[in-house]
């Protein structure tokens, strides 16, 4: 491309919002509409049924229908979520994990509705599951058949669909969930390793296919507010990716070892408190990924600035694709070789931060790889521990973040003024898509239906490749739950290790000697240690704030019971009076809070278990207004940083309900 002055130019990456909602129509429209506004490529954002393998009328669905991203249950919802969009000329990128083969399998077969060949297909299916058992918490089957699920998707696309990312290596998450530079680096590489490994060593990938499988491996980066050091992090990462072609994999080709990344910038550093403060946090983060022509992403979404409040309307996601154009057409970024060559600065971090990490991926590597350290732990525990000393960090002002713990005085925000300042999904999504849902099974073709589940079933015991019937079943009629209920059955469910240990910190280290004094006063007096049941109802795998409040509860002398994500209202009310505990805390992220809290009140009521119970979540101000009046005692939001107070304000709660305040 040439600029009006006649100076040659890089061509942008790709511009992408994350999203999706409420239906496949809704989306569709709002996928068009980003479009009609110069986004280049889609991200679809998938609800959490969808990616966790249920329909939306099974019992864990319910409040999570279409609330964090668009529901697909079968053929006629993918169809719909693409209408009116040439898949041939689309570069579509689809955050699934688990049940990635789904709906690439519903993704293909949509395509081949609207005339176009799988070939001509092009974009990314997420499709990492070791980083779900880490920080998102969107898995479902134990870590061997999901391993073997991905290399089936990767030696199926190579051939079938070539320009098919069949995995996004996604470090992203790991961030989220705590990870230092040198841990997203190694980590990364640890899981990209695994999945090559699996691949080489299949029966059907011959030797000289490996090259095309190792250049088909995309990664999905953070990139945080230290944009310095994300700049040496982009481009330590492609040094190893470079090296590790070339010595583990034999690649000779230096265009296949290209590192091939794209990138949504830093979510956990958005505040809730004076939001508008996220815009410029989002434009620094932006620069940390494309100011370095040697290290610079191909694809690009930026969140909302308002993501930390609620969902971001179609005007916040438009202000965050002009940041985006702005910075690409607007700026002479593009126009010059890379600004780092020669800087000893950005040298020196790069080689610092590639160590380091080549370090920590050796030590992965020695127990065995990815998948063993997500069974024995290691991985998870240290991104615990990572998460740790950030959130104590920023609680102690060791670490400043504007409007948080500093520079607090604010003028009232007119961005987040009125009712509409978020988007909010109507409840009557849920009902519509299971009315939806209904229909469709009722209009198809059951003896179709079982042929195909019979099909797939078959495959996979035999061990065939799960790509085709999968096709077969898209076309067929099966659907979501249908076909991980297929795999459920031959595979079983898995529980993560959680990464709280048992170990709290010692005594006096870390500011919360008062707080001990008063859990140590308070169980004297109760007559046993105050005890905490920490949980996740419904499907909200972002277990980071949860495993926080774990291990401060803990490090203050409580006892904890923290199981994981995932349960039941009943299932949480079942343990608080099985574990006799004194308080509950509930933790959901995913904008359920509304129907999950209530239900997990009722299960409690039901079961004649007193018990406070307190919530945290990315929560309205008027819908923690209804919680209150429900009955619960405290809640909580992104805002209220400080974990040491809280602690404080929970043995207030078990004094009151005790009758001992």
């Amino acid at each position: 491309m040439v600029d009006k002055a006649g100076t040659d130019r890089d061509r942008p990456w790709v511009f992408r919002t994350y999203s999706g909602h409420s239906s496949a129509e809704a989306s569709n429209a709002l996928y068009r509409t980003n479009l009609a506004k110069g986004q280049t490529g889609l991200s679809v954002a998938f609800d959490l049924p969808t990616q966790t393998g249920y329909d939306a009328d099974h019992p864990l669905a319910r409040g999570e229908v279409g609330k964090v991203g668009v529901p697909v249950a079968h053929l006629d919802d993918m169809e719909a979520l693409f209408r009116e969009i040439p898949l041939d000329r689309m570069n579509t990128s689809m955050t699934i994990n688990a049940t990635a083969a789904w709906l690439l399998a519903l993704y293909v077969a949509a395509a081949e509705r609207q005339g176009v060949a799988p070939e001509a297909l092009r974009g990314t299916t997420q499709n990492d599951i070791v980083k779900e058992y880490l920080s998102r918490g969107t898995y479902v089957f134990p870590p061997e058949p999901s391993i073997r699920l991905i290399s089936d998707m990767v030696a199926y696309t190579v051939h079938a669909i070539p320009s098919w990312n069949p995995i996004n290596i996604c470090s992203y998450h790991l961030q989220e969930a705590g990870a230092t530079p040198v841990q997203e680096i190694a980590y990364a590489m640890a899981n990209a390793i695994g999945v090559l490994d699996a691949v080489r060593d299949r029966g059907d990938v011959p030797d000289d296919v490996i090259p095309q499988v190792f250049a088909r491996i995309s990664f999905f980066l953070n990139a945080g507010i230290r944009f310095v050091e994300e700049i040496c992090k982009a481009r330590a990462m492609a040094e190893l990716w470079d090296e590790l072609g070339r010595d583990r994999y034999g690649v000779t080709d230096a265009k296949l070892r290209r590192f091939r990344y794209g990138v949504q910038v830093n979510s956990l550093g958005l505040t809730e408190a004076q939001p508008e403060n996220n815009v410029i946090r989002i434009v620094l983060e932006a620069l940390g990924v494309t100011f370095s022509k040697k290290a610079r992403c191909r694809a690009l979404q930026l969140p909302a600035w308002n993501e930390a409040l609620g969902l971001p309307r179609p005007w916040d996601q438009q202000w965050s694709l002009r940041i985006q154009q702005i910075l690409a057409y607007e700026t002479d970024l593009l126009e010059y070789e890379d600004l780092f060559d020669g800087s000893h600065v950005v040298e020196a971090r790069t080689e610092e931060l590639r160590k380091e990490a080549k370090e920590e991926l050796d030590r992965v590597l020695a127990m065995g790889g990815a998948v063993a350290a997500v069974e024995n732990a290691y991985m998870k525990q240290r991104l615990v521990e990572s998460h740790t000393r950030r959130v104590r960090a920023i609680e102690s002002q060791e670490q400043t973040v504007v409007g948080v713990n500093a520079f607090t005085e604010a003028e009232p925000s007119p961005l987040v003024e009125g009712e509409q300042s978020i988007l909010v999904v109507d409840d009557s999504a849920e009902r519509e898509q299971v009315e939806r849902l209904r229909a469709f099974r009722s209009r198809r073709n059951q003896a179709d239906v079982d042929t195909a589940l019979r099909g797939l079933r078959d495959a996979l015991s035999n061990g065939d490749n799960v790509m085709p019937p999968s096709i077969r079943a898209a076309h067929a009629g099966v659907t979501t739950g249908e076909w991980s209920d297929t795999l459920r059955d031959l595979y079983g469910e898995y529980r993560a290790p959680t990464g709280v240990s048992a170990q709290g910190a010692a005594a006096g280290d870390d500011g919360m000697q008062d707080v001990r004094e008063r859990v140590g006063a308070l169980a004297d007096r109760l007559g046993r240690p105050l005890k905490i049941l920490v949980g996740k109802p419904g499907l909200d795998g972002h277990s980071n704030g949860a495993e926080q409040i774990a291990v401060r509860a803990r490090d203050v002398g409580m006892e904890v019971v923290y199981e994981g994500i995932r349960l039941t209202p009943e299932e949480i009310a079942r343990s608080a009076r099985d574990e006799g505990v004194h308080v509950i805390g509930l933790s959901i992220l995913s904008g359920s809070h509304g129907v999950l809290v209530l239900d997990v009140l009722e299960a409690l009521r039901s079961d004649g278990t007193d018990v406070p119970v307190v919530v945290g979540g990315i929560i309205p101000d008027d819908d923690a207004e209804r919680l209150l009046e429900a009955g619960v005692k405290r809640v909580y939001t992104p805002k209220d940083f400080d974990l040491g107070r809280i602690m404080d304000e929970v043995v207030d709660v078990v004094e009151e309900t005790a009758g001992l305040g």
